[in-house]
């Protein structure tokens, strides 16, 4: 006659029979521990007042929870490399961030680390050539196309591409505003923002119709990038769809919409094109050779240049200031012979002379209002650059001086040196270059965001 201790031993035995199982059947995948009922396995109710130990079930972990979890470990191991002042890598290391040219180097290495390590990027495959999944690869918007082809069919950058949604960190909105403007304004009739708030609304609406994913954040992990001057104006199609959307620009004016927590700056960085290299030319002279203290040659673009001109266009011979610059004279050679490399704003605050000065080891100097400059999270800019307030342009040879005289010039040169690697433009990507900024960059914002765990299949 079966007893009540037999009936335990046999349900007890069936249960971890099952779970071992259903274990072997899943092949290490990740797993949360759910409590059932009691009669989950069927035990006739008179017999549920037998003493036994809890039913468990496994379930199979849902992709948002397996993402949410792996930035929550880069999160731990972030803090714990700020706190020790020691990283953790499994890779031999070829470059560490060290020195007062960053605002955190060890939390910065540790990110950068966990970054490759871990981040994933979905480009939605919606939409066809020109308008997306390419752009200019040479020019002053080259950033744009080059990002879009190395996050698509480049093979260095291959290892943050996601092979499926499901396991993505973020997703790429690859439209490019410069071939929408180039494509749907031509010829140019009207400045109106509605043929491009038009095909970005579309755009969106399709991957939000077609996948799960937008409507999930409510964009809060999607992101786009662009360097042309029209690009901030995209939220403006719909300021509350695209309220969360990241927004990678080279425009990057607080006083026009940019959010420094929530949008990336990147930096302008003009590709002259026919092989003559990605970036400007490094035509720097050694320091006791260079007789020019300040130099800028560029058209009278905005309010800030219309000042420097009243000021010093073409009259000093320290502070060489050009409209036009003469024709006997190298543009990249009179930065490579300079000290200082002014960057002013025009239209709009950001300059692809700041790239060009750090690869002339010229220290920049910033004339700008609003802007917030690339890499900020990481980078302190005062270590390699220096900042003049619009309404102090008039004293800018007294403040250049100063510097020079002082033992802040040979530190700020110093910075310039240990800051380019973060301001060249490889093919194919190396770490810690420009590419890999743009995308650390991205990748801090989506570790400032933690996305609700709905109770979904994905």
């Amino acid at each position: 006659m079966i007893n009540s201790t037999s009936i335990l031993t046999l349900a007890t035995f069936l249960i971890l029979l099952t779970v071992l199982l259903y274990f072997s059947s899943s092949h290490g995948k990740q797993f949360t521990i759910q409590l059932l009922p009691l009669n989950t396995f069927n035990i006739p109710h008179h017999e549920a007042s037998i003493d036994r130990p809890p039913v468990i079930a496994v379930r199979k972990k849902s992709s948002l929870v397996r993402i949410e979890e792996s930035l929550a470990r880069a999160r731990a191991a972030i803090r714990e490399a700020a706190r020790t002042g020691k990283f953790t890598s499994q890779n031999n290391e070829t470059f560490i961030p060290l020195g007062p040219l960053y605002r955190h180097p060890q939390a910065f290495h540790q990110s950068h680390i966990e970054m490759v390590k871990t981040f994933k990027i979905w480009s939605y495959k919606e939409g066809m050539r020109p308008l997306v999944h390419e752009g200019p690869l040479k020019g002053i918007y080259s950033i744009e196309g080059w990002f879009i082809m190395e996050m698509e069919e480049g093979d260095q950058l291959s290892r943050f591409r996601a092979h499926h949604p499901d396991e993505a960190h973020v997703f790429f909105l690859p439209f490019s505003v410069v071939r929408i403007i180039q494509f749907l304004y031509r010829p140019l009739i009207s400045y109106s923002r509605a043929p491009l708030h038009r095909i970005v609304l579309d755009y969106v609406n399709i991957v939000a119709h077609r996948h799960p994913y937008w409507n999930r954040s409510l964009g809060a992990d999607h992101f786009m990038l662009s360097c042309h001057d029209w690009a901030p104006e995209v939220r403006d199609a719909n300021p509350m769809l695209f309220k969360n959307l990241i927004r990678a620009l080279c425009n990057a004016n607080i006083s026009e919409g940019f959010r420094p927590k929530t949008d990336v700056s990147i930096p302008e960085i003009y590709i002259l094109g026919g092989g003559l290299g990605l970036g400007p030319p490094d035509l720097g002279v050694q320091q006791g050779e260079r007789r020019t203290l300040a130099f800028f040659a560029g058209g009278e673009h905005g309010y800030v240049r219309r000042v420097l001109f009243q000021h010093w266009k073409e009259k000093d011979d320290e502070i060489r200031v050009y409209e036009q610059l003469p024709k006997n004279i190298s543009y990249f050679k009179m930065m490579g012979e300079s000290k200082f490399c002014l960057c002013p704003s025009g239209y709009e605050v950001a300059s692809p002379r700041v790239v060009e000065a750090i690869h002339a080891e010229c220290i920049p100097v910033t004339i700008s209002e609003n802007y917030s400059l690339p890499f900020s999270d990481v980078l302190d800019w005062s270590q390699f650059s220096v900042h003049v307030p619009v309404a102090k342009i008039p004293e800018i040879k007294v403040i250049l001086q100063g510097v020079v005289s002082s033992s802040k010039f040979m530190e700020l040169l110093q910075g310039v040196r240990s800051v380019k690697r973060h301001f060249t433009l490889n093919k194919p990507p190396k770490p810690f270059d420009l590419m890999h900024m743009v995308l650390h960059s991205i990748w801090l914002r989506r570790l400032d965001i933690r996305l609700p765990l709905y109770s979904s299949s994905l």
